[in-house]
């Protein structure tokens, strides 16, 4: 319990906001475990601050691009600092949605139909059947993501789009979010997620009240089963380790056994008063702090 850990939290992405109380959370319930922790809000300046630290590990509370997509696991592999949550591999293909789908659909998992768009191809959305989904390729908390519905006179789409130069374009997946946390290569729970907005967007993620967390979800036992197993086959087909949570779309809606559709791993999920993980983890009778000094057991550089 002494070794001492540095969290990362901050960085610079869209997503700074949520790492930061990712961060905040996990550095409190580290030092009440009896951990010496330090919190380091990430900049480009990280290689110097950790080599005048010299951290027994590091505890990776960063979201999207540079915490998520192997940036930062490629840094700390060079460094020779163990870390915790996925390797510089599986973080950058989780991190890409495209890629992530052609994986788990050769792996059995049933994905949207869909295709990736130049930024410079967008009046062809026009031409989509809706209703259609539009997604950034690399982005996580629902960051960028817009839902088009038959009834909708124009395409939302953002005039300064700042997302990258290929965008997802889905076919929306009517019925219910799930989502399922996997712990070390075992599932912990399915949780069916609600929101009053009509989408788990960024603002139902985080804000209090935003949405609403059943677990485990009410559904049938062959569906259960089958969220749980697809998440532990995405999480070790792309190789992650640690913690990662799968979201998934269960269409019922034609009022008979649905179909479950896979949509994305994140390699790190969110840790956050609100956040999903701690809740499915304390479901499974594990309490905030064991889940992350599990994580940190698990702490290693990539081979």
């Amino acid at each position: 319990m002494n070794r001492h850990v540095a969290v990362l939290m901050g960085g610079w992405s869209s997503e700074r906001e949520v790492s930061i109380l990712s961060g905040l959370a996990c550095a409190q319930a580290l030092q009440s475990s009896g951990f010496q922790v330090t919190k380091i809000d990430v900049d480009r300046n990280i290689s110097s601050v950790l080599e005048k630290l010299k951290p027994d590990v590091c505890f990776n509370a960063l979201h999207g691009p540079i915490g998520e997509d192997g940036n930062i696991q490629g840094l700390l592999n060079i460094m020779g600092i163990p870390y915790t949550h996925s390797g510089v591999q599986a973080s950058a293909i989780a991190m890409d949605k495209i890629r992530t789908k052609e994986i788990c659909s050769k792996a059995g998992l049933l994905c949207p139909e869909g295709a990736s768009l130049g930024r410079n191809d967008i009046s062809l959305l026009k031409l989509e059947k809706r209703p259609f989904v539009i997604k950034p390729k690399s982005q996580g908390s629902s960051i960028g993501v817009h839902i088009v519905h038959p009834e909708d006179n124009y395409v939302p789409f953002p005039e300064k789009w700042s997302y990258g130069e290929e965008i997802i374009v889905e076919r929306f997946i009517p019925g219910r979010e799930l989502t399922v946390g996997v712990l070390n290569g075992n599932a912990l729970s399915v949780t069916e997620i609600t929101s009053e907005r009509g989408f788990y967007d960024f603002s139902a993620k985080y804000e209090p009240g935003g949405s609403k967390h059943i677990i485990p979800a009410d559904l049938p036992d062959i569906i259960t089963r089958k969220a749980l197993d697809q998440a532990v086959v995405a999480h070790k087909t792309l190789g992650c380790r640690g913690i990662t949570r799968s979201d998934f779309r269960y269409d019922d809606t034609q009022g008979k056994l649905g179909k479950l559709y896979f949509l994305e791993v994140n390699t790190q999920p969110g840790m956050t008063s609100t956040s999903l993980i701690p809740e499915q983890a304390l479901h499974a009778g594990i309490t905030f702090s064991e889940l992350l000094i599990q994580l940190l057991e698990a702490a290693k550089c990539d081979l």
